[in-house]
């Protein structure tokens, strides 16, 4: 509980309408997109400008009270649950487009913008931003740039962390600090804007960012191959990259992804093969009509069963929808879903997926797998039911087994989720000892305090690792 000071200069900040600590306020924003794990914070607030943040923050921390930036809640890793209580609170009021600088080719927006409804008014100026992650329907561009999120179009344009050029942000004392700008250069001391990319709230509180945008791509194929061996598919896509075709997405969908997909979205999808990958360039005409022809029959080299040519924007739309509805199709079958992300180079995605099925194999749970293949994000998905603990802990070992053999085959515990709570116990896996003791100064550094989503990105202990058994 807050006490009666302390509420009482919160409120005088945003005022009674803004400062929400009834049951239902504290019940609805005490989890995010993460199965099982929930936590009530003590209130929620509604800031409506970066100076309500500024004096917000410094009461808190004042009182070294715990504070939890959120957008929409979709995060996957925990990472805006609070688990030590305190304040959540949501940027949603802080939704404005600031500007579009047409001679710079910037926008400057506030954190609690959806992210489609942003990609949708820069393109209806004849500009692409191309970040897009799955949720981008509800996903804020504050949550974005926290997690540093990625989406299908990272392989041939990267994601959020390359098109941030400025942030200003609230920092654990309250002051505000302005990082970058409008610029393409600027090596006027250590890069606070990359940091502050993918700190998942733990060093400050974003309230201002200055994307980059480019001019968009002129024509667009899409293309669909299928297969009836999995290894096929995943051969296929270091085929591509080794031919030195980036294509804009290069996504892979495993035999039961395909199937309830398809009984989701009605599609026609082709429920018999083993996986499909969805392809698609984009560029000048000549470009892509010369790498969709090399595509095929890189494709066709590999075995694909079949290979079906969007012929018009409808029938293309149709097959990305597929992809983007993965996660809400399987989440369908059963009450609970773990999603999950393992990335590893693209060269091993074969050797990773196959690594993915004889896990699940082993431990005699179902594992869905789809993702990013292009960039060697892969999303290991499986379905359960909480109120089944064995089934549970299983997965959980699985998982923890997956995640050894992303790093084992060069790659990382997490590609766009986030460390959060779930993944902070294998953080020193992938970064090693100093590499955690060094995040953990910056961590200090930034938040002496420790009120800026503690908990998170660090955990208490860290896990052992699995040696894995091959017979």
């Amino acid at each position: 509980m807050l006490n009666d000071e302390v509420r009482r200069q919160l409120i005088e900040i945003v005022g009674e309408a803004y400062f929400k600590d009834d049951s239902h306020s504290l019940v609805t924003h005490s989890y995010d997109g993460t199965p099982m794990l929930q936590a009530l914070p003590n209130a929620v607030m509604y800031p409506e400008n970066t100076a309500q943040v500024s004096r917000i923050i410094k009461v808190l921390n004042n009182y070294c009270i715990p504070i939890v930036s959120r957008g929409s809640g979709t995060n996957l890793s925990a990472g805006t649950v609070p688990v030590q209580g305190g304040i959540v609170l949501v940027m949603h009021r802080m939704n404005r487009l600031l500007e579009v600088d047409l001679e710079n080719l910037t926008a400057t927006v506030q954190p609690g913008m959806i992210t489609k409804q942003f990609t949708t008014r820069i393109e209806e100026l004849g500009l692409f931003y191309p970040p897009d992650p799955s949720s981008m329907v509800i996903s804020t561009i504050g949550g974005n740039i926290a997690e540093c999120s990625g989406g299908l179009r990272g392989l041939k344009y990267g994601t959020t962390k390359d098109y941030v050029i400025g942030l200003e942000a609230v920092l654990a004392n309250g002051d505000i600090i302005r990082t970058g700008g409008k610029l393409m250069k600027d090596v006027a001391g250590y890069d606070l804007t990359k940091l502050l990319v993918g700190s998942e709230g733990t060093l400050a509180v974003i309230t201002e960012a200055t994307l980059k945008l480019i001019p968009p791509p002129k024509y667009k194929k899409t293309m669909l191959a299928m297969y009836k061996d999995i290894y096929g598919a995943a051969r296929t896509v270091s085929k591509i990259i080794e031919n030195r075709i980036i294509p804009a997405t290069l996504e892979f969908l495993d035999k039961p992804t395909i199937q309830v997909v398809d009984d989701y979205a009605k599609l026609g999808l082709p429920r018999d093969m083993e996986a499909i990958l969805l392809i698609e360039q984009d560029g000048d005409a000549e470009m892509v009509e010369r790498d969709i022809a090399r595509i095929e029959e890189i494709c066709r080299a590999e075995q694909a069963d079949r290979i079906s040519v969007a012929e018009n924007e409808e029938e293309s739309l149709k097959l990305l929808t597929a992809r983007r509805s993965a996660f809400t199709a399987l989440a369908r079958l059963r009450p609970t879903t773990i999603l999950e992300d393992a990335t590893v180079p693209r060269s091993k995605i074969a050797e990773m997926v196959l690594e993915i099925n004889r896990i699940a194999k082993k431990y005699d749970v179902q594992i869905c797998t789809f993702g990013h293949a292009g960039d060697g994000n892969l999303h290991p998905t499986a379905m359960t039911d909480a109120r089944n603990p064995e089934e549970v802990h299983r997965i959980e070992e699985a998982f923890e087994e997956i995640f050894e053999a992303a790093i084992r085959l060069g790659g990382t515990i997490t590609g766009e989720h986030g460390v959060g709570i779930v993944k902070a116990p294998y953080l020193e896996w992938k970064v090693g000892d100093a590499g955690l003791t060094m995040m953990k100064g910056i961590k200090k550094v930034f938040d002496p305090n420790n009120i800026l989503n503690p908990g998170k990105m660090f955990a208490k202990e860290t896990r052992k690792r699995v040696v894995i058994d091959r017979g």
